[in-house]
């Protein structure tokens, strides 16, 4: 007797008898395996089932499935603890840069007092001003 090959998944599980499963169970394994079928076993001669071939995803206990969600909890918050700490630790460290970069433009701007009169360089008094609402702008400066 031909048996026929792979056949598409449906929502209903097959079933067949234990008879039928021992003859063809690499089939029904390589069934569950690629599509998904799930194989119900009866007895020969009696339609209530005894066991089923399912694929190994759906075999797993809910204990299991338990677990590895509080497992991937546990992962997920050591990385947002991770990440929560990189971006408190840049953000210390961009404050002081942009602390250092204020300190040192307002050492030029006195330099540039120093050498030329404010207000006798149209370029340098619009950069003076663009300078100057930046700081305003900014809180942390």
């Amino acid at each position: 007797m031909a048996v026929p090959a792979l056949t598409p998944h449906t929502d209903q599980p097959r079933s067949v008898p234990l008879r039928e499963a021992r003859t063809r169970l690499t089939q029904l394994v390589a069934l569950a395996e690629l599509t998904d079928t799930v194989t119900v076993v009866t007895r020969d001669g009696d339609p209530r089932p005894v066991a089923a071939i399912v694929p190994a995803a759906a075999a797993r206990s809910a204990a299991q499935a338990r677990a590895d969600a509080d497992r991937l909890a546990a992962v997920t918050a050591g990385w947002a603890r991770r990440l929560d700490e990189a971006h408190r630790l840049s953000s210390r460290r961009h404050a002081a840069e942009l602390r250092a970069v204020t300190a040192a433009l307002a050492e030029v701007w006195a330099e540039l007092d120093r050498r030329v009169t404010p207000g006798s360089d149209p370029g340098l008094a619009r950069l003076r001003a663009a300078h100057t609402d930046l700081l305003a702008a900014d809180p942390a400066a």
